[in-house]
């Protein structure tokens, strides 16, 4: 009788792992049509089981001890002034300044920039958003800023505090901002022509002039 039980349950195993087998195998096969379906095009949607299945290997991929870190600096005024000038400086061009990722960059990459302002990003651990400004996200446009001991990255902190603060933003602050994002070659020129002008060189307001009719 042991026996027979025995034998049951390794043909039960058996077929579990088969199964378990082709339906991997079945999501590989339908992973590849749609791969081949769309091509390697970053304007491609993610479905959502693809981001169902990204979201869990990110959360996977960071360390427990590290999801389990609290922000250990206190919130000031100073501080968020400093997060909201690094933000604007480093994260505006692709994550756009109120976080919501409707940006050239951030809606053209793939997976595209995701809206820091939505519960997907609210809701993750201080030791989760610190870990990934750090290192990034393997195969996607997200890069690592960290550098040195990650106990000594207050900037990385600062920026946590203030993605936690996006969904209140306030438009004072973006204004704020906006005068601190990176500007273009032709923005700097045009600034430049500005304070020639400014300084007493008449021809630079007529070189102004035809940059903008260009």
């Amino acid at each position: 009788m042991v026996a027979l039980w025995g034998v049951l349950q390794m043909k039960k195993i058996c077929v579990l792992l088969t199964l378990g087998f082709l339906a991997a195998l079945g999501f590989l096969g339908w992973f590849g049509y749609q791969s081949y379906s769309t091509g390697f095009s970053a304007k491609a949607e993610p479905n959502e089981l693809e981001v169902l299945i990204a979201r869990q290997l990110r959360h996977l991929a960071i360390p427990y001890e590290n999801r389990q870190l609290r922000n250990p600096l206190p919130v000031t005024q100073e501080l968020m002034k400093e997060a909201r000038a690094h933000f604007a400086d480093h994260c505006a061009s692709c994550h756009a300044n109120n976080g919501s990722g409707e940006t050239v960059i951030g809606k053209n990459v793939y997976p595209k920039a995701p809206d820091l302002r939505l519960r997907d990003t609210q809701t993750m651990s201080d030791g989760e958003l610190f870990f990934i400004i750090q290192n990034g996200i393997r195969f996607t446009a997200m890069p690592g800023w960290g550098t040195g001991d990650p106990a000594k990255d207050s900037g990385s902190w600062q920026l946590v505090h203030f993605i936690r603060h996006l969904p209140s933003i306030t438009e004072e602050e973006l204004q704020e901002m906006a005068a601190l994002n990176p500007k273009t070659k032709k923005e700097l020129q045009e600034e430049s022509m500005i304070d020639q002008f400014l300084g007493g060189d008449d021809s630079a307001a007529s070189k102004a002039a035809g940059s903008h009719h260009h």
